[in-house]
């Protein structure tokens, strides 16, 4: 794994640590994991969404 640095707003760390807290995620490294996989995801489902020749019912 590489490693990233990066700023983040206190509220959303706030938030983080909550999940943490809660048992959520294991730690905050984990968690941001997750977000960027979901964000990952959802692009790709769009993407693949567009590609569709028949229309969304």
């Amino acid at each position: 794994m590489e490693r990233v640095t990066l700023r983040i707003p206190k509220q959303q760390i706030e938030e983080v640590e909550r999940m943490v807290d809660t048992g959520q995620f294991p730690n905050r490294s984990e968690a941001i994991r997750s977000a960027v996989r979901e964000m990952i995801n959802e692009q790709e489902t769009e993407a693949a969404e567009k590609n569709r020749p028949w229309a969304k019912v």
